[in-house]
């Protein structure tokens, strides 16, 4: 009988699903939590890169299942954002459509390749019983505070009571730039002037901030969505821009963010992103004192030792000096600064002046320009002032070009680490050491001090799209005022044209997008009076803002009173393991670690943590095609003839699919045209008839069109060979390239392993009891498999079924104390051919309710550990049974694979053996 995996991996679908083998409930076993990074479900659909953290992560929930553990493994789609919104564009279809038919496509692709995902638990943020959620998060987010004495956030109505009892509870825990005042002065501000105070304060707060700004995608973007001043999706020009946008305040959690990367078990690496994402230092705050008047003002400097380079000050608008000092200036001087900046930045936006004022710099006396601007500033304590030191930093370079201002080399490279510091007293010494006697310098003069600082930023969630979280807000006489909580959800409402224009919203072209404060319901805009009625906010939330918390909806989906019931999350508390790429090792992660401690703070989970192990996924590599087009016209250059064409043209580089790529790197003309409108009419300059591509290896990815379908693969050799495949490339966290001609060995090994239960197509197992050699044989690999799954080292793990597999068709084992725990153990890699050969071998449930065997120790060989040295240099380390002589030992190593590759042409002089220690190959 041949191994038909179309008619198996059919027949075991239909069965997990009819039998719901995945589902699960809270039961007294122990729970193991395993999830996959959210996805977003594009319109082309899965690539195999994706796959490989899908069937990562089956391979150790399978594992886990199998060692007795309840295990919770979910899946859901990220299905609002901006990639969401731009292929509904491309289509021309609303992307409420979209990305329903593509969350149907890629459930259908993940089950074809046999991942056990809990799709009873499958949520999606376009789905407004969970958005529902998002909101009423965002509402608290906004009514709470952050205290710096306790370390955490509480109700903004705590808050109001000690405005109105003084504030003397805030006096050591905010800096001087928040203004101070007492209850008397509290109670005689209007509700506006309140709330003004209380933007301070809130942990969601409206700020005129420096955005950057796409005008081909006409929305905000966050950073980590720039890169080298392009937009990541589509690479359009980004700008900055000013724009009275909704912040988070992340930066309050900084502390506590780099604290508990402590209790995350990660690699090295991300922890490192991480802490350099939220940039935890000790910074040198200098003071000095404005010209002719008794302020000082204390500004931080990240690096002391180009004190000397500053030539501007900079305080933001909050700031508590920046109206006092504003009003000490000549009025005209302000003007015509004003609109020189303007000028420059090219915008109408009041974004900053040059004051009349100067500070002495606190060493030389020197008069040093005061300037009062939002363009450093960024919502946290560090940055409401800024010393500018325009020669060795890129924001203030641009900054002093504005007015034309002084610049002064601090640092001249002498070498690698030795640098000429010009200053009064500091020559050729290499900067730590000049830090070091700065700094020394600067608290003996009592001229500045040191302090902690974190770098990290808050965070702005204002998105100017269509397809997001409507933002639960609405303005009263300019006051924002959330949306009541029972109100809730706050449901997108349907538009045709939902494309963004000239930097304003969709929503702000919806008719029906006002509040009834009365009525308390969404009503016609038309009936906006501003006693009644009000505007409600027409920007959208950021994609993050519904993956910050999806992790916690799983435990409890279908609960629509609360969005996660007590017991349940005191159950399943956090993730255990939690997969996926190294991208996403700042923004999501960051922001779904401060939404938990967040959530932990006002007391509606128990977990600090959200994650307790996180394991990232390697990137899959593809060679991408590029084309030579020439900027500004339909013609197409042939790469052969760039170098011979440079004088003519001038060239930018374009990604094709590589669906178009025929045998030597040609391009299919015909085919690209077909799919390309626009180029219908294009030309093509190429040499003989031949249009050549540039070739490049690099990340699978949708922007560089050189994805490959898992379909194609799964339809043509089956979903366990394209799992093991998958796995067989190279170690998990590691990039590897994807070469489907290597899958052939792989697709043999699945066949091997079939024949090993048959005999000429018949299935053959039998009951004779094994020897003590094939027990052995069994337990030894039992022992190895159960290892390397703790390790995640699933790629040495097909290379060891692959040997007992050899090892057992070279004895024609046939036995069924062999060949049964077999089965199991290739189960959370090859789950389909598992579960046909579990059935034959007569068990009636699911292999998936089958348990790991576990190795018996007495079946297990005593090794000994040898270090292996070449002319006395470590080489590296191999065991030996501790029963084997010298000569045994001796004859092993001279036919060992890996030493005679090492030796190759070399002669061996000697072999020098050390028992039970060491082994020197001399050569």
């Amino acid at each position: 009988m041949k191994y038909n995996f179309q008619e198996i991996e059919k027949k075991w679908n239909t069965y997990w699903k009819k039998h719901k083998t995945f589902h699960i409930k809270e039961n007294k076993k122990n729970k193991y939590y395993i999830l996959n990074m959210f996805p977003y479900p594009s319109g082309s659909g899965l690539h195999v890169g994706h796959c490989l953290g899908y069937i990562a992560s089956d391979i150790y929930a399978r594992y886990k299942r199998g060692k007795g553990f309840n295990v919770l493994h979910p899946i859901g789609f990220d299905s609002f954002g901006l990639p969401a919104e731009q292929y509904a564009i491309q289509t021309g279809k609303n992307p409420k459509k979209t990305s329903y038919e593509n969350e149907v496509r890629y459930q259908k692709q993940i089950n074809n390749i046999g991942i056990s995902f809990d799709w009873s638990r499958k949520l999606s943020t376009r789905n407004p019983l969970y958005y529902k959620w998002t909101q009423w998060m965002f509402i608290e987010i906004f009514n709470s505070w952050y205290d710096k004495n306790e370390d955490k956030a509480k109700s903004i109505g705590l808050l109001i009571k000690e405005f109105e009892n003084n504030g003397n509870y805030l006096t050591k825990a905010y800096t001087s730039y928040i203004k101070k005042f007492d209850s008397k002065t509290w109670k005689k501000y209007n509700k506006y002037e309140k709330e003004k105070i209380l933007q301070n304060y809130r942990l969601a707060f409206l700020f005129d901030s420096i955005v950057n700004w796409c005008p081909e995608l006409n929305t905000v973007l966050a950073n980590e969505e720039v890169n080298n001043g392009k937009s990541i999706r589509g690479g359009f020009s980004v700008y900055k821009k000013k724009m009275l946008q909704w912040n988070i305040r992340v930066s309050a959690y900084s502390k506590r963010l780099i604290n508990g990367l402590n209790t995350i078990k990660c690699s090295k690496s991300l922890k490192k992103i991480q802490s350099n994402w939220i940039g935890k230092s000790k910074i040198c705050t200098i003071i000095a004192e404005i010209a002719n008047n008794n302020i000082k003002l204390e500004i931080p400097i990240y690096y002391p030792e180009l004190i000397f380079g500053i030539t501007f000050i900079v305080l933001s608008k909050n700031h508590f000096l920046s109206k006092k000092i504003n009003s000490l200036c000549n009025k005209q001087t302000l003007i015509n600064n004003n609109i020189l900046y303007k000028k420059f930045l090219n915008t109408s936006s009041d974004i900053g002046i040059l004051t009349d004022n100067y500070i002495l710099h606190p060493i030389t006396k020197k008069c040093i320009p005061i300037f009062i601007s939002d363009f450093f500033y960024s919502k946290n304590e560090l940055h409401v002032i800024k010393a500018g030191i325009p020669e060795h930093e890129k924001d203030s370079m641009f900054f002093s070009k504005i007015f034309n201002l002084e610049t002064i080399p601090v640092l001249k490279v002498i070498n690698k680490n030795e640098f000429c510091i010009n200053s009064l007293f500091i020559n050729k010494l290499n900067r730590y050491e000049a830090r070091k006697k700065i700094l020394k310098f600067i608290v003996e003069k009592q001229i500045g001090k040191i302090k902690t600082y974190y770098k990290l930023r808050d965070a702005i969630f204002s998105r100017q799209r269509y397809w997001g979280e409507p933002i639960p807000i609405y303005f009263k006489n300019k006051i924002p005022i959330s949306i009541p909580k029972k109100k809730l959800p706050i449901i997108l409402p349907v538009i045709k044209n939902y494309y963004p224009k000239d930097g304003k919203s969709a929503l702000q072209r919806a008719k029906n997008w006002a509040w009834d404060e009365t009525k308390k319901k969404i009503v016609s805009n038309n009936l906006i009076d501003y006693k009644n009625i009000f505007p409600i906010e027409t920007s959208t939330m950021p994609s993050w803002a519904g993956s910050s918390w999806y992790f916690l909806r799983y435990m409890d989906v279908h609960n629509n009173k609360f969005f996660l019931d007590a017991k349940k999350e005191k159950y399943w508390k956090n993730v255990d393991l939690y997969i996926g790429g190294a991208e996403h090792g700042t923004g999501h992660l960051i922001y779904a670690r401060f939404w938990n401690k967040f959530l932990k703070d006002r007391g509606w989970i128990n977990e600090e943590e959200p994650f307790k192990k996180i394991l990232n996924q390697g990137m899959i590599l593809s060679y991408s095609a590029i084309i030579l087009k020439v900027i500004g016209k339909r013609i197409f250059v042939s790469y052969e003839l760039k170098e011979k064409k440079k004088d003519l043209f001038t060239y930018q580089e374009m990604y094709i699919d590589i669906s178009f790529i025929k045998e030597n790197n040609q391009l299919n003309i015909d085919k690209f045209k077909k799919y390309n409108n626009e180029f219908m009419h294009a030309s093509f300059l190429m040499e003989k008839g031949v249009f050549l591509c540039k070739r490049k290896l690099e990340k699978m990815s949708k922007s560089k069109f050189n994805v490959i379908n898992p379909d194609h693969i799964y339809y043509k050799y089956g979903s366990d060979v394209f799992r093991m495949y998958e796995m067989f490339l190279g170690p998990i966290n590691q990039s590897k390239s994807w070469n489907e001609e290597k899958i052939i060995g792989v697709k043999n090994f699945i066949n091997k392993f079939w024949k090993l239960y048959h005999i000429n197509g018949n299935f053959n197992v039998c009951k004779d009891p094994p020897t003590f050699k094939e027990m052995q044989i069994l337990h030894s690999f039992i022992k190895d498999i159960d290892n390397k799954i703790k390790k995640f080292s699933f790629n040495t793990c097909i290379s060891s079924f692959m040997i007992i597999v050899n090892k057992l068709i070279k004895i024609k084992c046939n036995k069924e104390k062999i060949l049964e725990p077999l089965v199991k153990l290739i189960s959370p890699f090859a789950p389909y051919i598992a579960e046909e050969l579990w059935n034959k071998l007569g068990k009636k449930k699911s292999i998936v309710y089958s348990y790991i065997p576990t190795y018996n120790s007495k079946y297990i060989e005593k090794k000994v550990k040898y270090i292996i040295m070449f002319n006395g240099k470590l080489k590296f380390i191999k065991n030996f049974n501790s029963k084997y002589s010298i000569d045994e030992i001796k004859n092993i190593v001279l036919n060992d694979y890996e030493i005679k590759n090492l030796l190759k042409k070399k002669k061996l002089k000697k072999l020098i053996i050390i028992p039970k220690k060491i082994i020197n190959i001399l050569y």
